[in-house]
């Protein structure tokens, strides 16, 4: 319920075409999602933290479920917050996890590339289809990434410090209602990320305690030095994006929705200075303050 949009997207719009549907769960369904089990499912798919509004899921409750009602399902895994680092899906149990290398692994916005790893049960399938389906990567994109790879684990150091830190500047202003980032306690499934996870990223959302107007929404937006506007992350530079609480209500195919009182904004910190970042933020709650 809180996939990737494009996820969504090729559910409703490829798969269906193939008559398979999907059904869609609110996140921290936990184990109650044997409850949606079906006889025909094939592949339950997850993602967490959750995108755009950050849910974390009870993974291993989830995987217990869905083993013990039927061990054949395929469990995957859109594991690109963690970076296959923070996260290591197939310790918990799942057989395919999924990555857009295009993200923290190649890290300079500067390559696309996708990533899936199996178990052992799986992985003939995977290989296969994959080839059966042409799926490639050019050598100069497998060169970024294995750069990439080498100082992964320093940058996501620095991106998790920075975004930590701003995270706890944003959850002190007067105007945001909530923040949600996964290593803070405002975060639904907090206690399963501190349960499965080693550590965190600059990818966190906030919520502010008033829907902005189009000229508000404009003002803070469009006025910012160091943020840009990009719907992709993990590479050096800070990013930010606005939904409107009606524009998250559309993606949310799941009766139990997060309630937003206001404007939500996703951020991304890069590698730039945090007191830099700060004052640029600290510039755009100026513009929006009565």
């Amino acid at each position: 319920g809180s996939a990737y949009d494009p996820t969504q997207n090729f559910c409703d719009q490829i798969l269906s075409k193939f008559s398979v549907t999907t059904t869609y769960f609110d996140p921290l369904i936990g184990t109650k999602i044997s409850q949606l089990l079906r006889p025909e499912t094939k592949i339950v798919f997850l993602e967490s933290p959750g995108s755009i509004t950050m849910e974390v899921q009870d993974l291993q409750g989830i995987i217990t479920a869905v083993r013990h009602y039927n061990p054949n399902i395929i469990i995957m895994i859109d594991n690109t917050w963690a970076a296959g680092l923070l996260l290591k899906p197939l310790t918990l149990g799942a057989d395919i996890s999924i990555q857009s290398a295009t993200k923290y692994i190649i890290g300079h916005s500067d390559g696309m590339l996708g990533f899936a790893v199996a178990n052992q049960r799986c992985w003939p399938q995977l290989r296969e289809n994959t080839y059966l389906l042409g799926q490639c990567a050019d050598p100069d994109t497998a060169y970024m990434a294995a750069r990439g790879l080498r100082t992964l684990a320093v940058r996501m150091k620095q991106h998790e410090q920075s975004g930590l830190e701003i995270a706890r500047w944003l959850k002190q202003h007067p105007l945001v209602d909530n923040v949600y980032h996964p290593a803070l306690s405002s975060c639904p499934g907090h206690t399963y990320f501190q349960r499965d996870f080693t550590g965190s990223n600059g990818l966190f959302s906030f919520s502010l305690k008033k829907i902005l107007t189009t000229e508000e929404f404009s003002r803070f937006l469009d006025n910012l030095s160091l943020f840009k506007m990009a719907f992709s992350w993990g590479g050096f530079e800070s990013l930010i994006l606005g939904y409107h609480p009606n524009d998250i209500k559309a993606m949310r195919q799941y009766d139990t929705q997060p309630t937003l009182a206001g404007t939500l904004f996703r951020v991304h910190i890069g590698l730039e200075n945090i007191d830099d970042l700060i004052e640029d933020l600290e510039q755009a709650f100026l513009r929006i303050s009565d």
